[in-house]
């Protein structure tokens, strides 16, 4: 058994079709199949179920797919850290794939600024996941690193880093009744027709809680997994939405939209990195923790 084999074999995982993992891998299709079928001969045991196209990994395969995961991260640490070593600290270099919640994804790029002012040639992969996604990514290695709520749900067994605090406003078109108001309560919010993202979302999830406190239910005319499409649904289409406050920070005053602090409850949850926790830590998360830190201690709170 050896890296590329166990390479391979995430790749199928990922790509879920031969042809499509062999062009990631820069290999030719019977080249990974047949060193797929190599490690299977190796271990003893049937990893991929067999057909005319792909269709899955055996209960077998999925065990060593997620052994493979972990052999796979330790490994590209290990040459990272190596490389450090021979370079006398040289600066490093490599990609970190990052997963972040919706509603942190106007934060980020603050973030990896951060991170870039320290380590300059460190590269980003950013995917829009939700809290469920990035638990599971981190379980699987997909990512190295997630942007999350740290107090609403589990989270146990990772190592988190607080950022920021994030508190909601109502977004409203100008001219709408209530654009003129110092604050708005969640009844009142609740009675309006509101752009949401989608139940998949904490995010949503947290502002339905906050209703019910309220005893209250919000009337989504709109649902979305996008906190931009959000956005420019109350400047184009004119729905009102909730929206963490430090979006107007981030896109800056719009002409035509207003945010008012929602109260009556004041709600915020703490949003932060998290990773695996693990000893040694590899050294492109490390960085990454290091400048979070750093970042975390100026952020808004």
């Amino acid at each position: 058994m050896d890296i590329r084999q166990l390479q391979y074999l995430v790749a199928l995982a990922r790509e879920q079709h031969f042809t499509r993992a062999a062009m990631a891998c820069n290999v030719t299709q019977p080249t990974l199949s047949g060193r797929i079928r190599q490690l299977e001969l190796e271990l003893g045991i049937p990893i991929v179920e067999r057909g005319q196209r792909y269709q899955g990994l055996t209960a077998e395969g999925e065990r060593v797919l997620k052994w493979a995961q972990l052999i796979l991260n330790n490994w590209q640490s290990m040459q990272q850290e190596l490389t450090q070593i021979r370079s006398s600290g040289a600066d490093l270099t490599g990609r970190v794939v990052l997963g972040g919640i919706p509603s942190a994804l106007p934060m980020i790029p603050l973030l990896t600024k951060a991170v870039r002012a320290i380590h300059p040639h460190i590269d980003f992969a950013v995917m829009s996941m939700s809290s469920e996604e990035i638990l599971r990514g981190l379980e699987d290695y997909s990512i190295e690193v997630g942007i999350t709520y740290l107090d609403n749900e589990p989270i146990t067994g990772l190592l988190s880093l607080p950022l920021y605090l994030e508190r909601y406003c109502l977004f409203v078109p100008d001219g709408h009744p209530l654009a003129k108001r110092k604050s708005v309560s969640w009844n009142e919010a609740a009675d309006l027709p509101l752009g949401m993202l989608t139940t998949n979302m904490q995010n949503r999830r947290i502002i339905d809680r906050a209703f019910a406190s309220a005893n209250c239910r919000p009337h989504p005319a709109l649902e979305t997994n996008s906190v931009i499409n959000l956005w420019s649904n109350v400047r184009l289409m004119g729905l009102a939405s909730i929206m963490p406050d430090y979006i107007l920070g981030i896109v800056g005053t719009e002409p035509g939209i207003t945010a008012i602090p929602l109260k009556q409850p004041e709600v915020a949850h703490s949003v932060g990195v998290v990773a695996v926790a693990r000893d040694p830590l590899g050294p492109l998360v490390k960085a990454f923790c290091e400048a979070a830190a750093s970042f975390s201690a100026t952020a808004m709170t």
